[in-house]
């Protein structure tokens, strides 16, 4: 089983705690041997994810959507993304330098492409930007990969 994450970063703590279980009662649903996470590894559900799998003994592959990627993220989460892409057995590249919109999107569909099951944790509204959670969420419907989407029930991303 080959499994994609996508979910809304930034969440409040008490969303953020409930998400993680949802994301570890996902995971735990498949032998370990036979699973393979793919993740973007960025700070929140993307990290969260990564971190349950490998807990899990499942495989880990992380999709790059820029060379300069890792300069959009929060300082804060630079050593949990180091020690999750040096975890990885497998990294995949868009080819992009720039990190922005185009290339988070890029990275989404480029993960989309290599799942059997995309995890969506997402509150079902629009996106804020280009490339986020409800893109990925489109992408992934429109060519036909399935959806698992995981939100506490009367949460908010606020």
């Amino acid at each position: 089983m080959r499994m994609g994450i996508t979910g809304h970063r930034g969440l409040p703590e008490p969303v953020a705690e409930r998400v993680r279980g949802m994301v570890s009662a996902e995971v735990r649903r498949y032998p370990a041997g036979e699973l393979v996470g793919v993740s973007c590894l960025a700070d929140g559900p993307d990290a969260w994810f990564a971190e349950i799998v490998l807990d899990h003994g499942g495989r880990l592959e992380a999709v790059l959507p820029a060379e300069e990627y890792r300069d959009d993220l929060p300082d804060w989460h630079h050593p949990t993304y180091d020690g999750l892409l040096r975890r990885a057995v497998e990294v995949h590249r868009t080819g992009l330098v720039e990190s922005g919109s185009h290339a988070h999107q890029a990275g989404s569909e480029l993960l989309v492409g290599m799942v059997d099951v995309l995890l969506a944790v997402w509150d079902g509204k629009p996106a804020r930007g280009h490339g986020g959670t409800a893109d990925a969420v489109a992408h992934a419907r429109r060519v036909g990969v399935p959806v698992r989407v995981l939100w506490p029930e009367g949460a908010s991303r606020d």
